[in-house]
């Protein structure tokens, strides 16, 4: 019977998860990933495994190309940007997310986000603490201009959220017009994004096209009390524009749960900056949205061994991909 590795973290030897595997006869092995991992651990993880329940796992070509058995890669969560699905599908192997998951659970963390970057709530606490009792005052939600980028499961979660504040909802995606049907929202270039928003909030996928896209001119061609709220992937931000941006008064701050090198170095240029509040990627961390991504993960690796995923993301990659029966 297989055997299925297990790296996310919060799925545990005996949990749900694991116990419905192994009633199914498959063998787990579980090593969570906590921090960074060397390579070199990573492939002696996958020495003899058939399936693998990732986190954010770096599954680059050449550790794809040293784990000969492996057939299926299930990352529990939405973005797939540490997997290699090119050098996947050149193998073999399939590659699935689970979309949707933790939509609730990010669109209530943005929210979070964007009230405690209105309010200063961090920086408040913290100064209490330091022994201090800061009296500035804050902005109120209601009346403010909130930008979406990008249109996915979670950017939709988060629109009658916002509303409910009374905030306008603008959007820039490449979703297709005729999916564009909420009412609540209006569909903008990025340029009168980037002019019109009070708060604009990351929800993109990394891709080539998105890559360092909020960088030097973007946040000049901001509001200079404007805020950026990121919950997507770090490397949609060019972090050392963004912290000369903050300091320069061209944006007010930013609130970020991702960032490009996870956890954060003591190099990083976001390190210092007021107003730049950096948190530990934690958007879809509830425990609703962690025993729903356990189920859907273990259900989808279960179809995808058996040759039918529901979400794979590399399907037109794979060997065959295409031809008529």
């Amino acid at each position: 019977m297989p055997r299925i590795l297990i790296t996310t973290d919060y799925l545990r030897p005996g949990d749900e998860v694991d116990t419905h595997l192994r009633s199914l006869g498959h063998t787990t092995v579980h090593a969570p990933l906590v921090g960074r991992r060397d390579p070199e651990e990573l492939v002696a993880a996958l020495d003899g495994v058939d399936a693998a329940l990732v986190a954010n796992e770096p599954l680059t070509a050449d550790v794809l190309a040293r784990a000969p058995r492996l057939r299926v890669v299930v990352r529990t969560g939405v973005g797939h940007d540490s997997i290699d699905i090119a050098a996947a599908g050149r193998h073999g192997i399939t590659v699935s997310n689970l979309p949707g998951v933790n939509a609730n659970a990010v669109a209530e963390y943005t929210l979070g986000l964007l009230l405690s970057a209105a309010r200063r709530l961090v920086q408040s606490a913290t100064a209490v603490a330091a022994g201090h009792w800061p009296r500035q005052d804050g902005r109120e939600l209601r009346g403010a201009t909130l930008g979406l980028l990008g249109y996915g499961a979670s950017a939709r979660a988060v629109v009658p959220l916002a509303r409910a504040f009374g905030m306008r909802v603008l959007c820039t995606t490449g979703v297709p017009e005729d999916l564009r049907t909420d009412p609540a929202v209006t569909f903008v270039a990025l340029d009168e994004l980037l002019r019109s928003c009070d708060y604009l909030s990351v929800h993109t996928a990394l891709t080539d096209r998105t890559r360092g896209l909020l960088d030097a001119a973007a946040f000049r061609r901001m509001k200079p009390t404007a805020i950026l709220v990121n919950t997507a992937r770090g490397g949609v931000v060019d972090e050392a524009d963004l912290a000369a941006a903050v300091r320069a008064g061209e944006i007010a701050g930013a609130a970020l749960d991702v960032v490009c090198d996870e956890p954060l170095p003591a190099d990083s240029p976001l390190r210092g900056v007021d107003g730049i509040v950096v948190h530990s990627h934690l958007a879809g961390q509830t425990a609703e949205a962690r025993a729903a991504t356990g189920r859907e993960g273990a259900a989808e690796l279960v179809a995808a061994l058996a040759g039918r995923p529901r979400h794979a993301v590399n399907a037109h990659l794979l060997p065959g991909a295409g031809r008529s029966a």
